[in-house]
Protein backbone atom coordinates (compact mmCIF):
# COMPACT_ATOMS: atom_id res chain seq x y z
CA UNK A 1 0.00 0.00 0.00
CA UNK A 2 1.27 3.22 -0.70
CA UNK A 3 2.01 5.57 1.79
CA UNK A 4 -0.42 8.60 1.88
CA UNK A 5 1.70 12.83 2.38
CA UNK A 6 -0.56 15.28 3.46
CA UNK A 7 -1.26 16.80 0.17
CA UNK A 8 -2.70 13.59 -0.53
CA UNK A 9 -5.10 13.43 2.62
CA UNK A 10 -5.38 17.09 4.20
CA UNK A 11 -9.07 17.89 4.31
CA UNK A 12 -9.53 21.70 3.12
CA UNK A 13 -10.51 22.98 6.72
CA UNK A 14 -7.94 25.63 7.39
CA UNK A 15 -9.55 26.74 10.34
CA UNK A 16 -9.93 23.18 11.88
CA UNK A 17 -6.12 22.60 11.12
CA UNK A 18 -5.16 25.83 12.77
CA UNK A 19 -7.09 24.55 16.01
CA UNK A 20 -5.70 21.48 15.88
CA UNK A 21 -2.39 23.23 15.70
CA UNK A 22 -3.39 25.47 18.57
CA UNK A 23 -4.57 22.50 20.90
CA UNK A 24 -1.33 21.03 20.07
CA UNK A 25 0.89 23.73 20.60
CA UNK A 26 -0.45 25.09 23.83
CA UNK A 27 -0.23 21.58 25.20
CA UNK A 28 3.64 21.72 25.22
CA UNK A 29 3.08 25.22 26.72
CA UNK A 30 1.75 24.24 29.58
CA UNK A 31 4.11 21.44 29.95
CA UNK A 32 3.36 18.75 28.01
CA UNK A 33 5.92 15.70 27.02
CA UNK A 34 7.90 16.98 24.15
CA UNK A 35 8.20 14.80 21.27
CA UNK A 36 11.31 13.74 19.38
CA UNK A 37 12.17 14.42 15.68
CA UNK A 38 14.75 12.18 13.88
CA UNK A 39 16.75 13.74 11.41
CA UNK A 40 20.11 12.39 8.96
CA UNK A 41 22.01 14.86 11.14
CA UNK A 42 20.39 13.89 14.35
CA UNK A 43 17.37 14.83 16.55
CA UNK A 44 15.56 17.71 17.92
CA UNK A 45 12.91 18.49 20.27
CA UNK A 46 9.37 20.02 19.28
CA UNK A 47 10.16 22.72 22.04
CA UNK A 48 11.63 24.41 19.09
CA UNK A 49 8.60 25.40 17.79
CA UNK A 50 6.88 28.39 15.53
CA UNK A 51 4.57 29.79 13.55
CA UNK A 52 4.19 30.81 10.33
CA UNK A 53 1.81 33.21 8.29
CA UNK A 54 1.11 31.45 5.28
CA UNK A 55 -0.11 34.46 3.42
CA UNK A 56 0.73 38.01 3.17
CA UNK A 57 -2.78 39.15 3.36
CA UNK A 58 -3.83 36.45 5.79
CA UNK A 59 -2.31 37.24 8.90
CA UNK A 60 -4.64 34.81 10.93
CA UNK A 61 -3.88 31.60 8.70
CA UNK A 62 -1.13 30.01 10.20
CA UNK A 63 0.67 26.87 10.07
CA UNK A 64 3.22 25.10 12.98
CA UNK A 65 6.57 24.47 12.08
CA UNK A 66 9.76 22.63 14.03
CA UNK A 67 13.31 24.74 13.36
CA UNK A 68 16.75 23.75 13.79
CA UNK A 69 17.53 25.02 17.09
CA UNK A 70 20.93 25.97 15.46
CA UNK A 71 19.59 27.69 12.82
CA UNK A 72 16.26 29.13 13.86
CA UNK A 73 15.80 30.22 10.47
CA UNK A 74 15.89 27.22 8.95
CA UNK A 75 12.33 25.13 8.88
CA UNK A 76 12.87 21.26 9.29
CA UNK A 77 9.29 19.88 9.69
CA UNK A 78 5.62 21.03 9.66
CA UNK A 79 2.92 19.98 11.51
CA UNK A 80 -0.03 18.11 9.64
CA UNK A 81 -2.80 16.42 10.68
CA UNK A 82 -1.45 15.85 14.01
CA UNK A 83 1.78 14.41 13.08
CA UNK A 84 5.53 16.41 12.60
CA UNK A 85 6.26 16.04 8.66
CA UNK A 86 9.80 16.67 7.11
CA UNK A 87 9.79 19.57 4.89
CA UNK A 88 10.97 16.83 1.46
CA UNK A 89 6.90 14.77 3.13
CA UNK A 90 5.28 17.61 2.85
CA UNK A 91 6.39 17.84 -0.88
CA UNK A 92 5.75 14.22 -1.77
CA UNK A 93 2.71 12.83 -3.22
CA UNK A 94 1.06 9.11 -3.47
CA UNK A 95 -1.35 10.02 -6.13
CA UNK A 96 -0.16 9.32 -9.64
CA UNK A 97 -2.53 11.70 -10.93
CA UNK A 98 -0.27 14.15 -9.94
CA UNK A 99 2.15 14.77 -12.55
CA UNK A 100 3.31 18.08 -14.63
CA UNK A 101 1.70 21.63 -13.93
CA UNK A 102 -1.62 21.19 -12.03
CA UNK A 103 -3.45 24.33 -10.56
CA UNK A 104 -3.27 25.13 -6.91
CA UNK A 105 -6.68 24.17 -5.71
CA UNK A 106 -6.99 22.51 -2.48
CA UNK A 107 -5.39 23.96 1.16
CA UNK A 108 -2.71 21.01 0.85
CA UNK A 109 -1.97 22.50 -2.62
CA UNK A 110 -1.51 25.82 -0.76
CA UNK A 111 0.59 24.69 1.87
CA UNK A 112 2.78 22.83 -0.76
CA UNK A 113 2.89 26.31 -2.38
CA UNK A 114 4.10 27.73 0.63
CA UNK A 115 6.77 25.74 1.30
CA UNK A 116 8.49 25.13 -2.03
CA UNK A 117 7.82 29.14 -2.09
CA UNK A 118 8.91 30.52 0.98
CA UNK A 119 11.33 27.56 2.45
CA UNK A 120 12.71 26.17 0.16
CA UNK A 121 12.87 28.86 -2.31
CA UNK A 122 13.15 31.43 0.09
CA UNK A 123 15.79 29.63 2.54
CA UNK A 124 17.08 26.10 1.96
CA UNK A 125 18.81 27.50 -1.52
CA UNK A 126 19.68 30.46 -0.82
CA UNK A 127 22.52 31.74 1.39
CA UNK A 128 21.84 35.33 2.51
CA UNK A 129 24.15 37.80 4.10
CA UNK A 130 21.15 40.25 5.21
CA UNK A 131 19.47 39.26 8.20
CA UNK A 132 17.17 42.25 7.90
CA UNK A 133 15.56 40.81 4.45
CA UNK A 134 12.45 38.54 4.83
CA UNK A 135 10.55 36.85 1.96
CA UNK A 136 6.83 38.05 1.28
CA UNK A 137 4.65 34.82 1.33
CA UNK A 138 1.83 34.57 -1.91
CA UNK A 139 -1.59 36.32 -1.02
CA UNK A 140 -4.31 33.92 0.12
CA UNK A 141 -5.95 33.84 -3.37
CA UNK A 142 -2.54 33.94 -5.70
CA UNK A 143 -3.65 31.93 -8.64
CA UNK A 144 -0.74 28.93 -9.28
CA UNK A 145 0.01 25.99 -10.69
CA UNK A 146 2.29 23.65 -9.33
CA UNK A 147 4.79 21.55 -10.71
CA UNK A 148 4.71 17.69 -9.88
CA UNK A 149 7.81 15.13 -11.34
CA UNK A 150 7.72 11.74 -9.88
CA UNK A 151 5.68 11.73 -6.81
CA UNK A 152 6.78 15.16 -5.46
CA UNK A 153 6.59 18.75 -6.23
CA UNK A 154 9.37 20.43 -8.62
CA UNK A 155 7.99 23.46 -8.51
CA UNK A 156 6.12 26.35 -9.17
CA UNK A 157 4.77 29.20 -11.15
CA UNK A 158 2.18 32.14 -9.85
CA UNK A 159 0.10 34.85 -12.13
CA UNK A 160 -1.46 38.09 -11.60
CA UNK A 161 -4.55 37.65 -12.95
CA UNK A 162 -5.80 40.34 -15.42
CA UNK A 163 -8.53 42.76 -13.52
CA UNK A 164 -7.00 41.21 -9.95
CA UNK A 165 -6.02 44.54 -7.52
CA UNK A 166 -2.49 45.07 -7.70
CA UNK A 167 -2.21 44.97 -3.89
CA UNK A 168 -4.30 46.51 -0.48
CA UNK A 169 -4.46 49.47 -0.10
CA UNK A 170 -5.11 50.44 -4.04
CA UNK A 171 -8.27 50.55 -6.54
CA UNK A 172 -5.27 49.73 -9.52
CA UNK A 173 -5.76 46.57 -11.41
CA UNK A 174 -3.26 44.59 -13.67
CA UNK A 175 -4.10 45.64 -17.06
CA UNK A 176 -2.94 41.67 -18.60
CA UNK A 177 -2.32 38.65 -17.29
CA UNK A 178 1.18 38.47 -15.94
CA UNK A 179 3.65 35.46 -15.16
CA UNK A 180 4.94 36.53 -11.75
CA UNK A 181 6.94 34.29 -9.92
CA UNK A 182 9.05 31.22 -11.16
CA UNK A 183 11.05 28.52 -9.19
CA UNK A 184 12.22 25.04 -10.10
CA UNK A 185 14.30 23.15 -7.26
CA UNK A 186 17.99 23.04 -7.66
CA UNK A 187 18.54 19.81 -8.60
CA UNK A 188 15.52 19.85 -10.84
CA UNK A 189 16.88 22.59 -13.23
CA UNK A 190 18.55 22.76 -16.40
CA UNK A 191 16.09 20.07 -17.72
CA UNK A 192 13.47 22.29 -19.40
CA UNK A 193 11.20 22.70 -17.06
CA UNK A 194 11.64 26.75 -16.80
CA UNK A 195 10.68 27.20 -21.07
CA UNK A 196 7.77 24.00 -19.81
CA UNK A 197 6.04 26.96 -16.97
CA UNK A 198 6.29 29.23 -20.25
CA UNK A 199 4.88 27.36 -23.00
CA UNK A 200 1.86 26.36 -20.44
CA UNK A 201 1.57 30.26 -19.26
CA UNK A 202 1.36 31.38 -22.99
CA UNK A 203 -1.00 28.01 -23.74
CA UNK A 204 -3.60 29.22 -20.88
CA UNK A 205 -4.43 32.36 -21.99
CA UNK A 206 -4.10 31.67 -25.84
CA UNK A 207 -6.87 34.31 -26.54
CA UNK A 208 -5.11 37.25 -25.03
CA UNK A 209 -2.64 39.12 -27.72
CA UNK A 210 -0.31 40.30 -24.40
CA UNK A 211 1.29 38.44 -21.96
CA UNK A 212 3.12 40.20 -19.09
CA UNK A 213 6.48 39.18 -17.03
CA UNK A 214 6.43 41.30 -13.94
CA UNK A 215 9.58 43.22 -13.95
CA UNK A 216 12.83 43.82 -12.56
CA UNK A 217 13.63 40.30 -14.58
CA UNK A 218 16.84 38.17 -13.44
CA UNK A 219 19.85 37.90 -15.97
CA UNK A 220 19.03 34.21 -15.66
CA UNK A 221 15.87 34.20 -16.55
CA UNK A 222 16.34 36.18 -19.80
CA UNK A 223 18.76 33.67 -20.50
CA UNK A 224 15.27 31.04 -20.06
CA UNK A 225 13.19 33.84 -21.81
CA UNK A 226 15.40 34.02 -25.01
CA UNK A 227 15.55 30.04 -25.22
CA UNK A 228 11.66 29.77 -25.17
CA UNK A 229 11.54 32.71 -28.00
CA UNK A 230 14.10 31.39 -30.11
CA UNK A 231 12.76 27.68 -30.09
CA UNK A 232 8.79 29.65 -30.30
CA UNK A 233 9.26 32.57 -32.53
CA UNK A 234 5.27 33.21 -32.82
CA UNK A 235 5.36 34.01 -29.34
CA UNK A 236 8.13 37.00 -29.54
CA UNK A 237 5.16 39.96 -30.33
CA UNK A 238 3.30 38.77 -27.08
CA UNK A 239 5.69 38.59 -24.35
CA UNK A 240 5.75 42.03 -22.50
CA UNK A 241 8.19 43.06 -19.42
CA UNK A 242 5.92 44.55 -16.84
CA UNK A 243 5.52 47.46 -13.86
CA UNK A 244 1.98 47.35 -12.34
CA UNK A 245 -0.51 47.54 -13.14
CA UNK A 246 0.95 47.15 -17.23
CA UNK A 247 -0.28 50.40 -18.75
CA UNK A 248 1.40 50.95 -22.29
CA UNK A 249 3.83 53.11 -20.43
CA UNK A 250 4.73 50.54 -18.35
CA UNK A 251 5.79 47.78 -20.49
CA UNK A 252 8.45 46.42 -23.37
CA UNK A 253 8.64 43.82 -25.55
CA UNK A 254 11.18 41.41 -23.91
CA UNK A 255 12.24 40.08 -27.73
CA UNK A 256 13.31 43.59 -28.77
CA UNK A 257 15.47 43.95 -25.42
CA UNK A 258 17.12 40.27 -26.15
CA UNK A 259 17.89 41.83 -29.61
CA UNK A 260 19.25 44.57 -28.42
CA UNK A 261 21.21 43.01 -25.90
CA UNK A 262 22.27 40.94 -28.13
CA UNK A 263 23.55 43.15 -31.11
CA UNK A 264 25.69 45.22 -28.01
CA UNK A 265 23.45 48.13 -28.96
CA UNK A 266 21.41 48.45 -25.42
CA UNK A 267 23.08 49.54 -22.14
CA UNK A 268 21.39 46.88 -19.77
CA UNK A 269 18.61 49.08 -19.31
CA UNK A 270 14.67 48.26 -20.02
CA UNK A 271 13.57 49.65 -23.13
CA UNK A 272 10.03 51.40 -22.89
CA UNK A 273 7.87 52.65 -24.95
CA UNK A 274 6.68 56.06 -25.64
CA UNK A 275 3.30 57.08 -25.22
CA UNK A 276 0.54 57.35 -22.74
CA UNK A 277 -1.70 54.49 -21.91
CA UNK A 278 -4.74 55.32 -23.90
CA UNK A 279 -1.96 55.21 -26.87
CA UNK A 280 -3.33 52.67 -29.64
CA UNK A 281 -1.22 52.43 -32.14
CA UNK A 282 2.05 50.88 -31.89
CA UNK A 283 4.55 53.01 -30.53
CA UNK A 284 8.23 53.19 -31.41
CA UNK A 285 10.57 51.94 -28.25
CA UNK A 286 12.98 54.71 -26.66
CA UNK A 287 14.98 54.53 -23.81
CA UNK A 288 13.66 54.29 -20.05
CA UNK A 289 15.23 57.98 -20.07
CA UNK A 290 13.13 59.01 -22.99
CA UNK A 291 9.83 57.21 -22.11
CA UNK A 292 7.34 58.09 -19.15
CA UNK A 293 8.63 57.48 -15.63
CA UNK A 294 7.07 54.35 -14.62
CA UNK A 295 4.48 54.48 -11.87
CA UNK A 296 4.24 50.89 -9.13
CA UNK A 297 0.86 50.59 -7.91
CA UNK A 298 0.18 48.43 -4.47
CA UNK A 299 2.74 45.67 -4.07
CA UNK A 300 5.56 45.03 -6.48
CA UNK A 301 5.93 41.05 -7.24
CA UNK A 302 10.06 41.75 -5.79
CA UNK A 303 8.81 43.46 -2.96
CA UNK A 304 10.93 43.46 0.16
CA UNK A 305 10.65 43.74 3.57
CA UNK A 306 12.75 44.88 6.61
CA UNK A 307 12.88 44.17 10.08
CA UNK A 308 10.86 47.48 11.30
CA UNK A 309 7.75 46.29 8.50
CA UNK A 310 7.87 42.30 10.27
CA UNK A 311 4.37 42.05 12.05
CA UNK A 312 4.78 40.50 15.50
CA UNK A 313 3.69 36.93 14.41
CA UNK A 314 6.12 36.83 11.69
CA UNK A 315 8.85 37.71 14.30
CA UNK A 316 7.74 33.82 15.33
CA UNK A 317 9.33 31.82 12.55
CA UNK A 318 12.27 34.06 10.49
CA UNK A 319 12.44 32.15 7.38
CA UNK A 320 15.07 34.43 5.43
CA UNK A 321 14.94 35.19 1.56
CA UNK A 322 15.79 37.62 -0.92
CA UNK A 323 14.02 38.68 -3.81
CA UNK A 324 10.98 36.92 -6.16
CA UNK A 325 11.94 36.31 -9.60
CA UNK A 326 15.59 35.03 -9.00
CA UNK A 327 15.27 32.12 -11.46
CA UNK A 328 18.32 29.57 -12.67
CA UNK A 329 17.88 27.74 -16.14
Amino acid sequence: MLEAYPVDILEDDPEGHHAAAQVYYELLREGGSAEVFSLATGELETPFLHYCTMYRDGPGHKILVLVNPQDTKTVVAVYLKESWWSVEDVLRTSDPAREGLMKVQSFGERIVLYVLNTIVFGRLERDLDDNDMFFLPHPLKEQAKILWRDGAAVGFYSIKMKGSLCGTGTSACYLLPIFDTVFVWRKNQCQGLGTAMLRDFCDTFRAVEGLGISCPISPAMYKVLMQFLLAHPGERGCLWEVESPGAWGQHVNIWLNICLQEAGLHDGSTVHPEGSEEDTDTPRQTSRGDGPTPVHHGESPKEWVTAEQETQDDQECRVMVESRKVYKA
